[in-house]
């Protein structure tokens, strides 16, 4: 399985752009004061699920042959991804399936069934649900997708990094969150093809490390548990074809801690005036830990999604405390 390459993400935003409009690059000037740095929020937030992967979810089911089609899809996510499944299937006319961990973000379960999917709660975390939505491909014949060893859905969500790079080439750092790796291995596939002197940092969850250790080893590395209250970041397991991008490309990776990301979804929300879930705040979290080094600088934070659950957002409200 070959990554993508840049001709095919611009091929991939030629379809993408029949359904779904650029999103606002923003300059933030209370973040852009407080950081010391330039910022600019490219906001994910506006797409119909509320959250970058629809880009993918588009190219990849776009891309499947009639036979494909016909057998529906399969896939596993604990929100977002599952949204932009269900998302293109109903475009397309495509029977979807979702696995869901049995904890998953009730408001993104809700989301995927009213779009359409069959959604199964099963499993402890995210990739239980994978290792059931595999089998259960296997057994009854559906189109597996999986969440990130797709190059038409890499592709499709390497479309924001095309983006990015078009209104503002002059950008130094781009700080992008990982969960699977589809986002950060577009923008490295993108960003630093088109200008090699940008920075491409990733940002994680200290409670669910695995692309990061999996960085500092060299080689693929699995953590027992993902207990972050950052689904979009719950992932136990690296995947091969986004890991091998970023081990060749990414240039740094940030852990960020439970409560640093509270309060980046603060920051974002107090500063900017833009919602975030967890993992869409996790790069804003990354930005306040990195402030000396990015001083000066022109920076841009993916906001990957807003799907955050009114119980999350009221501890975030909160005054500060143990999750």
């Amino acid at each position: 399985m070959q990554p993508p390459t840049l001709q095919d993400v611009y091929r991939a935003r030629q379809v993408i752009r029949r359904y779904l409009p650029p999103t606002p690059l923003l300059r933030s000037a209370a973040m852009s004061e407080a950081l010391g740095c330039e910022v600019y929020l490219k906001l994910e937030t506006p797409l119909p699920i509320g959250a970058f992967k629809v880009r993918g979810g588009i190219n990849l089911l776009s891309g499947l042959t009639e036979e494909e089609r016909g057998r529906g899809v399969i896939t596993a996510s604990t929100g977002n991804h599952g949204q932009s499944i269900a998302y293109a299937a109903k475009l397309f006319g495509v029977k979807a399936v979702v696995a869901a961990p049995e904890g998953a973000n009730p408001d993104k379960v809700a989301a995927m069934r009213r779009l359409g999917a069959e959604v199964v709660l099963t499993g402890r975390d995210f990739d239980e649900a994978r290792e059931w939505a595999e089998e259960r491909a296997r057994l009854d014949g559906y189109r597996y997708v999986h969440p990130a060893n797709e190059p038409l859905l890499i592709a499709g969500v390497a479309t924001v990094s095309l983006e990015v790079m078009e209104a503002l080439p002059g950008v130094d750092v781009i700080l992008v969150p990982i969960g699977g790796g589809s986002g950060a291995s577009g923008h490295c596939l993108v960003a630093k093809r088109i200008s090699p002197k940008v920075k491409v940092i990733g940002v994680q969850a200290e409670k669910a490390p695995s692309v990061y250790l999996s960085w500092k080893a060299g080689r693929k590395v699995e953590t027992p548990d993902a207990a972050t209250w950052a689904e979009g970041l719950m992932t136990r397991v690296p995947f091969g074809l986004t890991l091998g991008i970023i081990l060749e490309h990414i240039d740094e990776i940030v852990l960020v801690s439970e409560e640093e990301m509270r309060q980046g979804v603060r920051f974002l929300l107090e500063a900017a005036h833009q919602l975030a879930e967890a993992a869409g705040a996790a790069p804003a979290a990354a930005a306040r830990k990195l402030k000396d080094r990015l001083t000066g600088q022109t920076v841009v934070l993916i906001v990957s999604g807003c799907n955050i659950t009114l119980d999350q957002l009221r501890w975030v409200l909160a005054e500060p405390q143990t999750r």
